[in-house]
């Protein structure tokens, strides 16, 4: 099983949240301190418009700020005011939660889908029935299940993380019984608050990090900002005692923790066009206004003689590349990827199926759709936050 540390540091007014995966830096997110994200807050948002044609309506959660909210992911909305008529309409007044932080030039979107998550559960509004993360076992998946038959009905919908797996029932029912405690609340204090205003912050994203990790891989949590610590600390005690003892404060002057760890050529690496393979060959990574394109070249790869076992080698380690710089980057949406000579169908099958295999392992929902009759791959991952490119750009990387 792979070893995870989670490095967290302040240099000039930016929070750095790095993820090292067996040493190597697996992701990184970069949050300007004197900005705080509004990802995952909960909102009375009033209703400005309804645009028909797009499907989609506009809602306001902060005085001027305006978020998309998709129609069609209007299920369960929970009303701050008594209304009429049963459709969502202008002037409407709900409880929305931001899924998305804007990006370039696009809004904000909000659902009124709300998400309570916990390290082992995510209680939810939009769905009433218990959905189990594809990655439990089948022994695990079977345990649980027995577990939440005997809790009865619940006022929301759950979701099972994969930290289940190994949970203790008594560890399960505490925190379920805290977000149910965090439902009760919006549902019956929140909603009598004023309209467009934040009813619940979600947690600083270094601290959603460390919820999202799993337990049995997570060896050590790192820090050298004592205002920092003393906030991990208490997240853990209260959310995770048993991970407690994995923070340690970094204490050493002579070299900072960003050097230790090499977070800075990191960060350099992952906004450079260019990514070179142990092999010799090299990617390119181009965002776009509308998607990201990923050109594999051989470069100066001088393997065997047999043409055809060289370039699916290549394919095969440029697609190990593509699936970790898409986490490190934090790129998303539509990404094509033009691997080395895909004439051949069996070769186009293969490498398409290894991609599924990779992706897999991204904590965003992450697929690798088709090839295209051109021989290029799609790829399609979960919008959620600003790429590590906008993010450096915010904070004056």
């Amino acid at each position: 099983m792979e070893s995870r540390r989670i490095i967290t540091c302040v240099r000039e007014g930016v929070l750095a949240d790095a993820l090292l995966e067996d040493g190597h830096l697996a992701e990184l997110s970069l949050i300007p301190k004197k900005h705080a994200s509004i990802l995952g807050n909960i909102y009375t948002g009033r209703v400005k418009n309804i645009v028909k044609n797009i499907q989609a309506a506009f809602v306001e959660i902060e005085p001027g700020l305006l978020c998309y909210l998709p129609l069609e992911e209007v299920r369960s909305p929970i009303y701050t005011r008594p209304k009429k008529q049963e459709r969502l309409a202008e002037g409407d007044e709900l409880l929305v939660q931001v899924c998305r932080e804007a990006v370039k030039t696009k809004a904000p979107s909000v659902t009124t889908n709300l998400n309570l998550t916990g390290k082992y559960l995510v209680l939810t509004t939009g769905n009433q029935v218990t959905g189990y993360s594809s990655r439990l076992k089948g022994e695990e998946k079977a345990r649980l299940k027995g577990i939440l038959e005997e809790w009865g009905r619940l006022p929301a919908g759950l979701i099972v993380r994969t930290n289940a797996g190994q949970a203790k029932e008594t560890e399960l029912w505490k925190e379920c019984e805290r977000l149910c405690e965090t439902y009760r609340y919006l549902t019956e204090h929140a909603v009598h608050r004023t309209a467009c205003s934040c009813v619940l912050e979600s947690r600083p994203p270094y601290l959603t990090s460390i919820l999202g990790s799993r337990s049995e891989s997570l060896k050590e949590i790192l820090t050298d900002d004592p205002k920092l610590y003393g906030q991990i600390r208490k997240f853990l005690m209260e959310e995770m005692p048993e991970d407690t003892e994995k923070l340690r404060f970094y204490e050493d002057t002579g070299l900072s923790l960003k050097a230790l760890y090499r977070l800075e050529k990191g960060l350099n690496d992952a906004l450079a066009a260019r990514v070179w393979l142990k092999s010799g060959a090299y990617l390119v990574i181009e965002p776009t206004e509308a998607l990201t394109v990923i050109d594999v070249n051989t470069g100066k790869y001088t393997g065997g003689r047999d043409k055809q076992e060289t370039i699916r080698k290549i394919n095969l380690e440029a697609a190990r590349e593509i699936a970790g710089q898409l986490r490190l980057r934090n790129l998303s949406g539509i990404i094509l990827v033009d691997f080395v000579d895909l004439d051949k169908k069996e070769a186009q099958e293969e490498l398409l199926l290894y991609m599924r295999e990779l992706l897999k392992r991204d904590s965003m929902k992450a697929a690798a759709v088709d090839m295209t009759a051109l021989g290029l791959m799609e790829i399609t991952r979960k919008k959620q936050k600003k790429t590590l490119a906008e993010q450096a750009k915010e904070c004056g990387i």
